[in-house]
């Protein structure tokens, strides 16, 4: 996602004490939505005639480029409207910059708003699109042909272009941009950064962030579901993809909730947020597809859904992501309190895979694995009594007001997230 300064926020689309915005007048887009969404990834390609070596003219492309710079004009003929809409309202979240009163604007890339329309309000909910095919199977599409695109050796070229437009700090990488252990955008995509980029914050704070993001935390897992997570058929069982009979689901029972969501353009990589043993292997649970109440609910036999990990989708209640989407469990045994710790990787559209790196025993902010392209994020559940997380990340995630949702607060690896209750020590 792209930043907006304060001077540019002038558009309706929030509400006050809202983390998301911009979302009214998109129900209202018409025309060739999926034929949108394909000629987006289309032109993410290096070969491309309209392509220029330039991010933003494919996936990466946002909505206010659209407004504003005449990006994407090509848009027209397939979504007449939005322009018109992108120049009214701004599409994103805001996040909250720790240690500061300040928030900021993350504005939401074109394809995922269009990925969003497609699942929000797709025609006649779960019919067909476009002649014979069902929606789960022109994302599945998309998703692979995104895979094949930032596979490529052609796709390296994007790499500039890719750290401009997000600002990337490269004197923080383990080889430079140029170097030719990047074989392909999705090398640098999961790039490894210097020793000592990330380092462990506060000795005495016992929990550390997994992943340079964006973070919600909850005491139990209800508030999460009250102020954040509105999918209506979450819960752990169905997270972990076990029966709620299961040891491992009655362990976690009322124990805290940690949301930490990547966006395309953060370091790729998850760590661990403890001192941990790791128990058994990762289990890897493939997502499913079905429909619910209302809107449409479809998810994808492989998981991969648009802006899973974005807060419009997470906090839609006739959607239940988090659970649905193609996942990745590993089981950590907290070293301190001999607790539980479930931590969840999550795919979601455009994540080519999940990918475990850590040995069988880790300390706080040791690398656990790394996602392949795509936005994403990790969920950890804890055993009840494990952590009391820090007041400031608390109060961001959970609004004063009822009926607001929480703001996320912006993350590094390592920075502290919370510590062990003294009874518990």
């Amino acid at each position: 996602m792209t930043q907006l300064n304060e001077s540019e926020l002038n558009k309706p689309g929030g509400v006050e004490g809202s983390g998301q915005v911009g979302m009214q007048g998109m129900e209202m887009l018409d025309g060739m939505i999926a034929e949108a969404l394909k000629e987006t990834v289309e032109r993410s390609n290096p070969q491309h005639p309209d392509n220029h070596n330039d991010v933003t003219q494919g996936i990466h492309g946002h909505l206010h480029h659209f407004a504003s710079n005449g990006h994407h004009l090509w848009l027209n003929k397939f979504v007449p409207q939005l322009q018109s809409l992108a120049a009214k309202y701004h599409v994103g979240n805001y996040v909250a910059i720790r240690g500061t009163n300040e928030r900021i604007f993350e504005s939401m890339p074109i394809y995922a708003r269009l990925g969003m329309h497609i699942l929000f309000y797709g025609r006649e909910q779960v019919k067909l699109l476009e002649g014979n095919k069902r929606i789960e199977t022109l994302l599945m599409e998309q998703s692979k042909r995104e895979g094949q695109i930032y596979d490529s050796p052609e796709s390296r070229s994007h790499i500039p272009s890719f750290i401009h437009t997000y600002n990337i700090d490269t004197s923080e990488l383990l080889y430079p941009p140029e170097s030719p252990a990047y074989k392909n955008f999705n090398d640098f995509f999961y790039r490894k950064l210097k020793p000592g980029a990330r380092p462990v914050q506060n000795p005495d704070h016992e929990f550390c962030s997994v992943a340079d993001c964006r973070l919600v935390v909850y005491p139990a897992v209800h508030d999460a579901q009250t102020f954040w997570i509105k999918g209506d058929e979450f819960t752990v069982p169905a997270l972990l993809g076990l029966h709620k009979s299961d040891p491992l689901c009655k362990a976690l029972e009322g124990g805290s909730l940690a949301s930490f969501r990547l966006a395309p353009s953060d370091y790729h990589r998850f760590h661990s947020l403890a001192d941990a043993t790791v128990v058994g292997k990762p289990r890897d649970i493939p997502g499913q597809y079905f429909t619910g109440k209302g809107r449409l609910r479809q998810h994808l036999a492989n998981g991969n859904l648009p802006s899973a990990v974005n807060p419009q989708a997470v906090n839609e209640k006739d959607l239940d992501v988090l659970s649905s989407n193609k996942r990745s469990v590993l089981l950590l045994n907290h070293d301190v309190t001999n607790k539980k710790i479930a931590f969840v990787a999550v795919g979601a559209l455009l994540v080519g895979s999940i990918q475990w790196t850590a040995g069988s025993k880790v300390r706080r902010g040791d690398e656990l694995g790394f996602f392949a392209y795509g936005g994403s994020t990790v969920v950890a559940i804890l055993e009840p009594g494990i952590v009391e997380w820090d007041s400031d990340l608390v109060a961001n995630s959970s609004p004063p007001k009822r009926g607001q949702l929480g703001i996320e607060t912006m993350m590094k690896v390592g920075w502290s997230i919370g510590k062990v209750p003294k009874n518990n020590k």
